[in-house]
């Protein structure tokens, strides 16, 4: 029986750039394939699956295994986007490294995989599946115009309308295109008047670290 395998474009441990969680220590998994096609990812080399190897999940596993060991809080799950490729496997064999998993997705793709946290990055050409708003923990929308935070407010009152009644929604955030000062100004001045939402930037480029 073949040795179970997923298109990995890197693997690294370093600091939580963005969200919630920012700041943190992490080990990293960037999955290869992504159709979403955001013109302002700054991970396009990670789009086409099929260039990047197939790594066993037991070598991931272990490489989780020794961040854990020199500190990493958790694992990420990131892309590309990483509901193209099936994530149960992944899960199951990450669990010897005995940390919390994350998920980082736009909420397109079939659902799969078990986690401790879900951040959803959803798109407006490309809206996530309900299963994601459903169960995100984190709702993180990229602002790079007005339009933005008209999609930011609907994506967040459709999380909470698809909850259960006494269920919390997700928390929010704003995250600013990288490097676009009208963007990063509109995004605050949103937050400075609707204390519900948050920023977020991405503090590892600040930072200069991977």
């Amino acid at each position: 029986m073949p040795v179970p395998a997923l298109s990995v474009v890197e693997t690294f441990h370093s600091l939580q750039g963005e969200g919630l969680h920012a700041g943190r220590s992490a080990f990293f998994i960037r999955l290869a394939g992504c159709d979403v096609g955001c013109p302002w990812c700054d991970t396009k080399h990670s789009w086409p699956q099929a260039a990047h190897p197939q790594r066993p999940l037991g070598e991931l596993a272990a490489e989780a295994s020794a961040a854990a060991a020199a500190g990493a809080a958790f694992v990420v799950i990131t892309g590309g986007e990483p509901l193209q490729q099936p994530l149960d496997a992944l899960c199951a064999a990450l669990a010897a490294a005995g940390l919390p998993l994350h998920l980082e997705t736009s909420g397109v793709g079939q659902p799969s995989g078990r986690f401790d946290w879900i951040t959803l990055s959803p798109k407006p050409h490309r809206p996530p599946a309900a299963a994601l708003l459903a169960r995100c923990d984190e709702l993180k929308v990229v602002v790079t115009g007005p339009a933005d935070l008209d999609f930011a407010e609907a994506m967040a009152a459709e999380a909470d309308r698809l909850r259960p009644p006494a269920a919390p929604g997700p928390e929010r955030l704003l995250q600013p295109a990288w490097d676009e000062p009208a963007a990063r100004e509109l995004a605050v001045a949103y937050v400075r008047a609707h204390p519900a939402w948050r920023l977020s930037l991405q503090s590892h480029k600040w930072l200069g670290v991977r």
